[in-house]
């Protein structure tokens, strides 16, 4: 039964909402009364996907007073009604709102809520999900009208798309259920017929580890769910001891007023080997999940732990965690996915709370040295660079491999050969896009690095002094050139033998000139001499010479009157 015909207009379909904005406040403009702050807001790494916002002061107090459920003290720049428009004044308060949005998103529970993304994105978040929510229920109850709405549960969840309601049957009133309807996800990768498939496949699926879902309906945008309500609410609400129903920014947001309580030892083991059946039930059947954390599960009378939402995979909706999975490329499958999110649940069940960055290789906190073993294999810098180990490598570990489970129920899940084939071909092209992402953030990565390498303040220091190292280098070489070009020119006769200078050629004519008067006799240092001896330099040569002169030593000449030359 598809109770929504056409997707709502107006609305991007296919928004990952997991991707992380960045925020930056570009300039600042001053109007007659206010200024306005421009800030440019950037989807993941794509340098294309950026826009631009204007902002003002009282804008961001209006985000900041409904942020203020979850009890987190945020650095918003306090009020001034007076000097509020000089520069100075202006450029202080701009860096103090810069440092408000680093703290907003990057917090890992700010980041997703929907007043933080109104108003850094108000083009693709401008819709009222509630309202369009309440009327696609409306709308499949005049349908279906064997259930009943109860309330609306606002808040209770972190997802954006996602709404829910407390339902009844009214042929068994006494038991309540929930109602949750939901977006189609940019990883939906099943045809409208397989994905009904799927879905009705799901809800037969009979298994003590896994929820059951009582009802489902599908469209071409979104989907309607139906499973049993549990009053004691999920692991999460067990561990932060926080009811079931209030508003998730509040049970979660500050661990002052809901403190958390870790989990004991043997807890954690009966709890984890039952969370690993699920998922290796799931596998066993080609399901792909990729969707688990503290609030996917369900604790139940008894101590019975069941997986919840495991339609989410199907559906094409992100993970919470995937941001943290796209920053290694060992976590490239959704066997691996999976693995990573039991490492990260099975740290929140020993510590009270997740951990507030992956990798991690302090585990002091945790004394029970199975479970600092396992969270080693999979949480440590080692085991995120190396690849995760299997689900049934973990259910082998001493932490898990001993343990009595109290339901032997088996499973039961017969899934069609065509829908076989079609879950295998969108299990390979999800996990296709999840490295083509990690391939284009570790490309990003390097590439920061890289600038932020180069514009450091050590980086242009050396660069410096390579650069003066180099001119000097090239002026060095410059001085040499011209010292041995120098050296050439004038040491041009002392390097080759010395000659005498060769008679001037007579003209061109027929007329034979007389020979030319012989030279004129030179001392011995004459460099036409047989022996050159040198001479002294300065003034003393030259008195040398004077003394040294004698005239006797000259020969006489022959002259030849130029008269009688025949031309």
């Amino acid at each position: 039964m598809a109770f929504l015909a056409k997707p709502t207009p107006g609305r991007p379909p296919l928004l990952d909402d997991t991707v992380p904005l960045t925020a930056t406040i570009e300039a600042s403009q001053n109007l007659q009364s206010h200024t306005e702050y421009i800030i440019r807001v950037r989807r993941g790494v794509a340098s294309e996907n950026t826009w631009q916002v204007i902002r003002r002061y009282s804008d961001f107090d209006v985000l900041n007073n409904s942020l203020a459920v979850c009890g987190i003290q945020l650095p918003l720049p306090p009020k001034k009604l007076i000097g509020n428009m000089d520069r100075e004044f202006i450029a202080e308060r701009q860096r103090g709102l810069q440092a408000y949005l680093d703290a907003v998103t990057q917090h890992p529970l700010l980041c997703a809520a929907l007043p933080v993304k109104k108003f850094l994105d108000p083009n693709n978040y401008a819709a009222n999900y509630t309202e369009i929510a309440l009327q696609q229920v409306s709308m499949f109850f005049r349908s279906d009208p064997k259930w009943e709405v109860v309330e609306p549960l606002r808040d209770v969840g972190w997802r954006i798309r996602k709404k829910y309601f407390l339902v009844k049957n009214k042929e068994e009133a006494k038991e309540r259920c929930l109602l949750s309807w939901v977006d189609l996800g940019p990883d939906k990768f099943l045809s409208d017929k397989d994905l009904q498939s799927a879905m009705k496949l799901l809800a037969g699926i009979s298994s003590p580890y896994l929820c059951p879902l009582l009802f489902s309906s599908t469209s071409e945008s979104s989907a309607l769910l139906i499973r049993p309500f549990n009053e004691a609410g999920s692991l999460r609400d067990h561990v932060r001891k926080v009811k079931p129903r209030e508003n998730y920014l509040k049970k979660y947001g500050n661990a002052k007023k809901s403190p958390s309580q870790s989990l004991e030892s043997s807890q954690i083991r009966l709890y984890g080997r039952q969370i690993l059946e699920g998922l290796r039930h799931l596998h066993v059947g080609g399901i792909f999940y990729g969707h688990l954390h503290a609030s996917n599960v369900i604790v139940e009378q008894g101590g019975a732990c069941r997986l919840t939402d495991v339609e989410n995979g199907l559906l094409g909706v992100p993970s919470p965690l995937r941001p943290v999975v796209t920053r290694f490329r060992k976590i490239n499958t959704t066997e691996s996915m999976d693995v990573f999110c039991f490492g990260h649940l099975l740290y929140e069940m020993a510590c009270g709370r997740p951990p507030e960055s992956v990798p991690v290789d302090d585990f002091g906190d945790i004394s029970n040295g199975a479970v600092v073993s396992v969270l080693r294999s999979i949480l440590s810098s080692v085991a995120c660079k190396s690849g995760m180990p299997t689900l049934l490598q973990i259910i082998q570990t001493p932490l898990f491999a001993d343990v009595t489970l109290q339901h032997s129920e088996k499973t039961q899940m017969r899934v069609p050969g065509r829908l076989k084939e079609a879950l295998k071909a969108a299990k390979e092209r999800l996990e296709k896009r999840l490295q083509e992402e990690q391939k284009m953030l570790h490309q990003h990565r390097r590439l920061t690095r890289a600038q932020s390498h180069h514009g450091s303040e050590e980086e242009k220091k050396r660069r410096k002094v390579l650069a003066r190292k180099k001119c000097r280098q090239s002026t060095y070489e410059n001085e040499d050139d011209i010292s041995v070009r120098n050296n050439n020119n004038s040491g041009s006769g002392a390097s080759s033998p010395p000659t005498c200078p060769s008679s001037p050629t007579p003209p061109p004519t027929g007329h034979v000139l007389p020979p030319p008067p012989p030279p004129l006799p030179t001392l011995d240092s004459s460099p036409c001499s047989p022996v050159a001896t040198p001479l002294p330099k300065g003034r003393p040569a030259l008195l040398s010479s004077i003394q040294a002169f004698n005239k006797d030593k000259l020969k006489k000449a022959s002259t030849v009157d130029r008269s009688q030359a025949v031309f």
